[in-house]
């Protein structure tokens, strides 16, 4: 009988550790990441827009793969941190599914346009802009759906706006111009970084 109770106060003391980690794990966990992100991605957007705008070199667009290698360095060490982790949630489980999921869509994407691009002889890697803007914004209103804070889930709205213009400048047959890394970099410090400083700041207040 004395055994029955230690084991449902252990299975107590179990379920509160996995909500308390999940909650404070998420909210901080997640903020950090949003904010590695928007702020890097800010950073090289400027960095890019100033290389390109005051030089008249295309060359330098090629600057965004820089994206790939800092997305294999959080992925690392999100990896290393999730080792160390004494509970493991469902839920961490799913957003890093989710994430690995988005990281895969920017790779084929990223592969398939080098494929077609060198079947025709010349290809516009500038169609990577807006595809991104999607792909970033929708793992970013899924975490927010998962965590269920309003701010991560409607804050890519932004991006998805700036998407669909830049989508409908293709229409239109205009070129894609420099001004796009700045709506890029624009948008996500709205989906990313901003969502990042609200959950923090929650996950604070909450401790």
């Amino acid at each position: 009988m004395e055994e029955n109770k230690l084991s449902e106060r252990e299975s107590l003391e179990l379920i509160s550790r996995m909500i308390s980690s999940t909650r404070e794990g998420l909210k901080v966990g997640a903020g950090n990441t949003f904010l590695c992100f928007g702020y890097f991605t800010a950073a090289l957007s400027i960095l890019l827009f100033m290389l390109v705008f005051f030089t008249q070199n295309d060359t330098w667009a090629y600057g965004w793969f820089l994206m790939f290698v800092f997305w294999g360095f959080m992925e690392a060490r999100r990896r290393k941190d999730l080792k160390q982790e004494s509970v493991v949630t469902y839920t961490d489980t799913v957003l890093a599914k989710v994430w690995w999921i988005i990281g895969w869509l920017f790779l084929i994407t990223v592969l398939m346009m080098g494929v077609v691009s060198a079947a025709h002889g010349y290809g516009d890697f500038s169609l990577m802009l807006p595809l991104s803007l999607l792909y970033g914004g929708i793992g970013t209103s899924i975490t927010g759906i998962i965590i269920k804070e309003r701010s991560v889930m409607y804050a890519p709205l932004v991006g998805f706006a700036f998407a669909v213009y830049m989508l409908m400048q293709y229409t239109f047959h205009e070129p894609a111009t420099v001004d796009w890394y700045l709506y890029f970099g624009l948008s996500f410090i709205i989906m990313m970084v901003i969502p990042g400083h609200i959950l923090n700041k929650k996950a604070k207040h909450s401790c």
